[in-house]
């Protein structure tokens, strides 16, 4: 991956490529997840510590056979166990569950799946009865062993006291020099077990990662299974192919989404809400009837019914905004509550702020939140008006019904329904002149 990280970290949709297989092994109902850990060992416990996983070293790295077999002592020889893969990322639960089942029935169960190019993939070999005996894999193939397009995906289930008697039998005398997991298949037929292959009905599930390139191509492909899930529940994507979900959409009836936006963390949306072009909400809530204008940003806000966003504006963290509100273009919120069908339609910042309802915030507007040192609120109650260029040096109260002339820089309280203002005295110079270069005229020719 040519990165600092470990490869199971390296992002898909949002998430650690490992963190979506434990997710699959969790819908699964799995008794215990345990991890394999080797190259980057301390950043990948690290990020899933608390996760509900435990963690088995592999060290030194000598194959697929090898690292199973350090986590054969956290096995229960009563239990099943399934063998996924921390650079596969996208294999379904439904693929999986016939394995399990096998594997409860005493069965080695493999999944399997038929590739047009199946280089790097060791092949399946079955006898003339069809019957699996043993895989190969590709660097130790002949050549007409390499002709064949059924390939092992590496995934398999088995009964745990068998798999471990199978992995204590392992050999490493192959091109590698390392124990294959894949071995265990000739072990179990020689024990008599019967092994079956299941084949994975959508080759995304198979995919892997090993570089740059098949990463990119991973995210597309999740990224367009989202975009079909969303389709399903009825949304409406103006281009399902321009669209990215980092994390979970949950959508009402009749939203729209434009192109270009990006979903991060759970973002919910209301019946009818429509969310303009290139638009970024992260763990955010929309009410029935919202729009989000183009190019908004939307962190951590909770947005009432039929709110007005944007174009070009910014919720920060601890935004709420109540029913009907408008907040326009280049207008910044953070930590601040908006009462219903309030107003900051132009180029204003509101930070640390109680905003009561219909208020009207005039364009260039700004609390003067932060000190250098400390942040302060700032208070607007109910009804009032804040002309246009006005500054707000909280801790500051504006009274209800109360008018700020525009230019007013507020660093008392305005009391209820009457106007405020400060500006300096506005003087005119009778017979005053333009300073001009010198040299030049008084024309300014």
């Amino acid at each position: 991956m040519r990165s600092a990280h470990p490869k199971v970290l390296q992002p898909l949709a949002g998430r650690p490529l490992l963190a979506h297989v434990l997710a699959t092994a969790q819908a699964l109902q799995a008794q215990r997840r345990i991890v394999v850990i080797g190259h980057g060992a301390e950043s990948v416990q690290s990020r899933f510590e608390g996760a509900g996983v435990d963690f088995a070293r592999q060290d030194p790295q000598l194959g697929t056979g090898h690292a199973v077999l350090q986590a054969a002592p956290l096995l229960d020889d009563a239990a099943v166990v399934l063998v996924l893969y921390g650079d596969v990322p996208l294999v379904q639960p439904a693929a999986l569950a016939p394995l399990v089942d096998l594997a409860a029935g005493g069965h080695l169960a493999l999944l399997t799946v038929h590739l047009p190019d199946p280089t790097g993939y060791g092949r399946i070999l079955r006898d003339t009865a069809g019957a699996v005996q043993r895989i190969v894999e590709h660097k130790d193939a002949s050549t007409a062993e390499r002709g064949i397009s059924e390939v092992n995906t590496g995934i398999l289930a088995a009964p745990v006291a068998a798999l471990k008697r199978w992995l204590g039998a392992l050999r490493c005398d192959n091109a590698q020099g390392e124990y294959y997991l894949t071995d265990v298949v000739a072990l179990a037929i020689a024990d008599g077990v019967a092994v079956q292959a299941v084949a994975a009905p959508d080759v995304g599930d198979i995919l892997g990662v090993n570089d740059r390139a098949q990463l990119a191509r991973l995210e597309r492909l999740v990224q367009a299974r989202q975009a079909d899930a969303l389709l399903t529940a009825g949304v409406t994507l103006a281009d399902p192919a321009r669209i990215d979900i980092r994390g979970e959409v949950i959508c009402g009836q009749d939203v729209f989404i434009d192109v270009g936006c990006v979903f991060e963390g759970r973002v919910e949306l209301a019946d009818g809400v429509h969310i303009g072009p290139h638009c970024v909400l992260r763990a955010c809530s929309v009410g029935a009837g919202g729009r989000i204008e183009a190019f908004s940003h939307l962190d951590a806000a909770i947005c009432g019914a039929g709110v007005r966003i944007g174009p070009y504006a910014r919720l920060r963290p601890g935004t709420e905004l109540a029913d009907d509100v408008h907040v326009g273009n280049f207008t910044e919120i953070k930590n601040s509550s908006i009462g219903h069908a309030s107003k900051a339609n132009h180029l204003s910042y509101v930070g640390d702020a109680t905003v009561g309802a219909r208020v009207n915030i005039g364009a260039g507007t700004i609390t003067c939140n932060y000190d250098g040192a400390n942040k302060y609120r700032t208070l607007i109650e109910d009804d009032a008006f804040i002309g246009s260029d006005t500054q707000l040096v909280a801790p500051v109260r504006v009274g209800q019904g109360a008018t700020l002339g525009a230019g007013t820089t507020l660093t008392r309280d305005a009391p209820a329904h009457q106007l405020t203002l400060s500006r300096a005295r506005q003087v005119s110079v009778a017979g005053w002149t333009r300073p001009v270069k010198a040299g030049r005229s008084g024309s300014g020719k």
